[in-house]
């Protein structure tokens, strides 16, 4: 958390006037603290990071598409500029730290109309960011959840660095054959979404992170899209296959009570929303079952690696979620491919 002395020390270096307030705002990682400021000249939302947690020359590049979407009208918090320098970014020691504008708004309530409007505003990023990377010098990342080799990495890894955990007590005979089953069921996706030849399509800036904790809504419309960090070059359909998944996931509570099956009105409702400002070609809309397996396998590893769980569940409860899903989209894929009505 922050402290009073290190608030005073950041906070001299920007111009907002007079200090109503400063409260604390636990949302996002725990690893990068944030508060809410309210002042003279505003609302804002001040981030601290760890260098090691963000590198500069990865923030110049996702401060490079922030900019971008600004001008472009699109719904995204404003950096705020240090008074002196006029930096996006202040360095202190040992820590980053970002001053945004705030943005009131509700989190997602999963209905319909939000998820259409989820899939409408991403198309609008794409649109946004259709040459960005032509247009940078800058260095831009690249990699995304598709034919990973740190998704089977970590896979194969789950077994024997965590099968004395806690999480895994009593079921360590059942570990092994479930990993896997996931790791035949990621080979499967990343070979059918490389046989239609996702390698030839166009690369572009895409967000790589579109879930509904990154989006901000007001009467079921998206009023803001935040977390650019994950943004790189990739293919427009990467976002939209995760967010197809994310947007419909039926979830909450402990994830052994969770439905195999996706909420189809709310898949459709993404898709349609997504597809109001231009069409999927029939080769993309092919590999979206593949590519949502591929992205919800994807999601839990890396935490399931480093901790043995994810979040407050316990990491084979939620593998055993996973493979139900995933054996659901198998089985339905094809329903899924058709094209949603507009």
């Amino acid at each position: 958390m922050f402290d009073a002395a290190e608030l005073a020390v950041v906070l001299s270096h920007y111009d907002l006037g007079v200090i109503e307030s400063i409260t604390d705002y636990p949302r996002g990682s725990r690893r990068s603290p944030k508060v809410g400021i309210v002042s003279q000249r505003g609302k804002f939302l001040l981030k601290r990071r760890a260098v090691e947690q963000a590198h500069p020359d990865r923030l110049r590049f996702t401060h490079r598409v922030q900019k971008h979407l600004v001008d472009a009208g699109f719904p995204v918090p404003g950096l705020i500029p240090t008074r002196d320098r006029g930096l996006e970014m202040l360095q202190i020691r040992d820590y980053i730290y970002e001053l945004f504008e705030f943005i009131a708004g509700e989190p997602y309530g999963q209905t319909p109309p939000e998820a259409h409007d989820a899939g409408v505003v991403l198309a609008r990023f794409h649109r946004a960011t259709e040459h960005l990377a032509d247009a940078t010098t800058m260095p831009t990342p690249r990699g995304d959840y598709h034919d990973a080799p740190g998704v089977r990495t970590g896979l194969c890894t789950i077994g024997s660095t965590l099968s004395l955990h806690d999480s895994f007590t009593g079921d360590e005979a059942e570990l092994d054959a479930r990993l896997k089953s996931l790791l035949a069921a990621y080979e499967r996706a990343a070979e059918s979404v490389n046989r239609v030849g996702l390698e030839s399509w166009p690369e572009r800036i895409t967000h790589s992170d579109w879930h509904p904790g990154n989006l901000l809504f007001r009467s079921q419309k998206v009023v803001a899209v935040i977390d650019y960090d994950s943004c790189r070059l990739s293919r427009r359909i990467m976002d939209v296959g995760n967010g197809a998944m994310q947007f419909s996931m039926l979830a909450g509570g402990d994830p052994a009570t969770w439905p195999d099956h996706l909420d189809e009105a709310r898949f459709l409702a993404f898709l349609s929303g997504y597809e109001s400002l231009g069409a999927l070609s029939e080769q993309e809309r092919s590999c979206m079952p593949a590519l949502m397996i591929e992205a919800l396998i994807a999601e839990c590893v890396p935490p399931i690696t480093r901790t043995g769980s994810v979040g407050r569940w316990s990491g084979y409860r939620v593998l055993q979620m996973v493979r139900r899903k995933v054996e659901w989209l198998e089985s339905e894929g094809r329903r899924l491919k058709q094209a949603p009505e507009q």
